[in-house]
């Protein structure tokens, strides 16, 4: 008797310590007794029956799927390649064992034909000017049809946007020409500011009694010319009027 209580302590210590399972803080498990879902383990030591028993791990934390580059034809037919970035997490273990073979592929299909149903919906000026619009509206597609597994999508990133290379060309010079218009424009409206400013001073010195006499005098006495080289200035009706001002002003004064 004695023996046969030894062999069987020894069997329940076997029995004991092969049924042992550690969880760790990010992790679920999914526990099937016999074939059939029974529970689902939170972290720390828990303890399944060995041969009857069996559980799959869950990791919670976020995930990030790579979705190859696809060749999307736009709503104004314009083919472009389009690569993005998948972020999800397991909300609930237990469906995504249970509902879904295996969820990260799922989720990277799905999200594949999200993206290829969205670009060719909208026109390529939309995609190139709100990239992050379209980003969120491939993710809430997502994210409503992998609820059912479990799932929950965080974030979509669309990373590289492939044009053709006769559209690169085109966008370019659209680019340039647009460049050229506001350059065109900015110069305008300096030069109608530089008329405006001009109109304005000259205004001020023609109510000034010799100021554009005085203005003038000034003019020649920066250009300094070189002493082999003749200048020759048309002096305005308005500058010997100055003259004439000036000196009755100084006479005035004596």
């Amino acid at each position: 008797m004695s023996i046969l209580l030894l062999w069987a302590a020894a069997g329940a210590v076997v029995l004991v310590i092969s049924g042992l399972r550690v969880i760790d803080q990010y992790e679920r498990g999914v526990v099937l007794t016999l074939g059939k879902y029974t529970s689902t383990r939170v972290p720390g030591l828990t303890w399944i029956c060995p041969w009857i028993q069996r559980m799959i791990k869950v990791d919670l934390r976020i995930t990030t799927i790579d979705i190859p580059q696809q060749e999307v034809i736009t709503r104004d037919n314009v083919p472009v390649g389009i690569n993005a970035v998948v972020y999800f997490n397991v909300e609930n273990a237990e469906h995504a064992i249970l509902n879904i073979k295996n969820f990260t592929v799922a989720v990277s299909q799905y999200a594949q034909a999200a993206l290829r149903d969205v670009i060719g919906g909208i026109e390529l000026d939309s995609l190139l000017s709100e990239r992050e619009k379209t980003a969120q509206e491939i993710k809430k597609i997502v994210d409503e049809a992998t609820k059912a597994w479990g799932m929950n999508v965080t974030d979509i990133k669309i990373q590289d946007i492939e044009l053709p290379a006769d559209m690169k060309r085109v966008m370019a010079k659209q680019a340039e020409s647009e460049r050229e218009r506001r350059a065109v424009i900015i110069r305008s409206e300096g030069e109608f500011s530089a008329a405006e400013k001009l109109a304005q001073a000259a205004e001020r010195l023609a109510q000034s009694p010799g100021g554009i006499a005085m203005r003038t005098l000034q003019t020649i006495e920066k250009i300094n010319p070189d002493p082999s080289k003749t200048v020759i200035f048309a002096l305005p009706v308005e500058f010997f009027e100055g003259i004439k001002s000036l000196s009755q002003f100084f006479k005035d004064k004596k």
